[in-house]
């Protein structure tokens, strides 16, 4: 479930944002506390280790952690890199955001244009809005792992979408590729089919319908393509060698060593590294957070809701073009008929705004 905390934030406040750090569903700490715990584990062992060496055996290991201490520098491993990737990657999540196909436009446009109060004229339009959902439950059901358990099979489809005779004619058309578009096909040429019969009552009619449908066929086909064509891999490859060998080099080089032998910076024994920890929360974080962004529509706790649009856009197409069809309230004289001047009423707690002066541009009253 997407987790929001729009309304917590509403506000500036005193520690704002430091409130939200104490959540733990879909926190930073949920995704990274498996990372973090072996870390420790592996620092812990080698910490343990170093003193139980002899003291010969201790000289070869703080040669060893001084020599890996040198690679802990961001400029021999560049791990920095990882906050490039992660702009990347959000960028990517929010165009898979915005490509999402949502009706609305189109079930307007085909309540406006599409008439007829008889039986025949309601079967059409909801049949056109189906096969608009259709669509996107079948481009959905191939790029989303829950949709899929929703949805494993054309049969489960029929039950919520598809009629049998409409199942008979997507299965019997053979193609290579993924046949998501085809009640995108069935609702243009039902489409031209109304046209012909006068339910579309011009052709400017049609080509608004037209317009909108292909502006929903593109926003299905742009996510099929953005779940075809991945980052590289070998972006995602770097990124992740980059910031795993950083910290696997901290593992050793990262230790506290014998303050009495006065190595540079080995002065004072901490046991627990807590700037290194620091940076792996950050480094690894982040990588971390460009894993969960890169694809939103698995099972994570900030994937999109697929299931819950889908039952959303259906039920709202179908109320818009079939129960508010021509459903309009009476016309009536709005309560301002007889006033040339008047204001929108205020609550009490909003009365002041008010007061204050309408803005007429920046450079208004130079």
């Amino acid at each position: 479930m997407t987790v929001s905390y729009s309304l917590e934030v509403a506000n500036a406040r005193f520690a704002g944002f430091s409130r939200l750090l104490f959540r733990w569903k879909g926190s930073i700490y949920r995704l990274l506390y498996k990372e973090l715990l072996v870390f420790c584990s592996v620092y812990l062992f080698f910490s343990l280790f170093y003193f139980l060496l002899t003291r010969r055996q201790q000289d070869l290991f703080e040669r060893i952690a001084l020599y890996c201490d040198q690679f802990t520098n961001t400029n021999y491993i560049p791990v920095l890199f990882v906050l490039f990737y992660v702009t990347l990657a959000f960028n990517r999540w929010w165009g898979q955001y915005t490509s999402f196909p949502l009706p609305d436009n189109l079930m307007m446009v085909v309540s406006g244009n599409v008439h007829g109060t008889d039986e025949k004229g309601r079967l059409l339009r909801r049949t056109l809005m189906r096969y608009a959902n259709l669509s996107s439950v079948l481009i959905l059901r191939s790029i989303s792992t829950r949709v899929h358990k929703r949805f494993p099979t054309l049969d489960h489809i029929v039950e919520a979408f598809m009629t049998l005779e409409e199942l008979k004619k997507f299965e019997s058309l053979h193609s290579d590729f993924n046949k998501y578009w085809m009640p995108l096909t069935w609702f243009s040429n039902l489409a031209s089919r109304a046209r012909e019969e006068g339910r579309v009552r011009d052709d400017i009619a049609l080509r608004l319908l037209m317009d909108e449908l292909n502006n929903y066929r593109a926003k299905c086909s742009l996510l099929f393509h953005y779940d075809w064509i991945s980052i590289p891999l070998v972006y995602t490859q770097v990124v992740t060698i980059a910031v795993y060998s950083f910290f696997g080099f901290c593992v050793i080089g990262r230790q506290f060593l014998n303050p009495e032998k006065g190595y540079k910076d080995h002065r004072l024994d901490l046991y627990v590294p807590v700037f290194t920890l620091l940076q792996f929360f950050f480094y690894t974080g982040w990588l971390k957070v460009g894993e969960l962004i890169i694809n939103p529509f698995g099972e994570d706790d900030d994937d999109f809701e697929t299931n819950q649009l889908i039952d959303r856009n259906f039920q709202v197409s179908m109320l818009a073009v079939d129960d508010m069809y021509q459903n309009l309230a009476p016309m009536v004289k709005d309560k301002h008929w007889m006033k040339r001047h008047f204001s929108i009423p205020y609550t009490l707690s909003t009365a002041a705004e008010s007061l204050r002066p309408a803005f007429k541009g920046s450079t208004y009253d130079m």
